[in-house]
């Protein structure tokens, strides 16, 4: 678990950068991206889905380091393939960033933001 001044960071913040590596190259590449603090635990998700370099990166070696608040913290991603975890996110993220991306239910397939959602822990 994080510490909770990072886990009220993350849940206070927008946008946060995050850096991964390449999963042929193994070169770190940094980005912005929205982050989501919900039940304990922070989250990522891409809404483009797995069509973009970083989410493929987190999926392949799962390491990478949260830049927030002044603070580089290295982790380790999860990729959340359980549905209803996945589908958890929709409504935490519209709330923090009045984000229409469409949700999934019941037995439908996940949207592509759905299968590109990753748990952060401390490593």
């Amino acid at each position: 678990m994080f510490d909770p001044a990072i886990y009220e960071t993350a849940a206070r913040e927008k946008e946060v950068e995050l850096t991964t590596f390449g999963r042929k190259t193994g070169k770190p590449s940094r980005r912005i991206i929205w982050i989501t603090a919900l039940d304990g635990r922070i989250y990522v998700r891409s809404g483009l889905g797995m069509t973009r370099d970083w989410p493929k990166n987190l999926d392949a070696n799962g390491r990478a380091v949260l830049h927030m608040d002044g603070k580089d913290i290295p982790v380790r991603a999860r990729h959340v393939t359980d549905p209803d975890e996945a589908r958890a996110m929709h409504a935490p993220v519209r709330a923090k960033y009045n984000a229409g991306r469409p949700a999934s239910t019941g037995q439908e397939a996940l949207t592509p933001s759905e299968q590109a959602v990753f748990e952060l822990t401390p490593e």
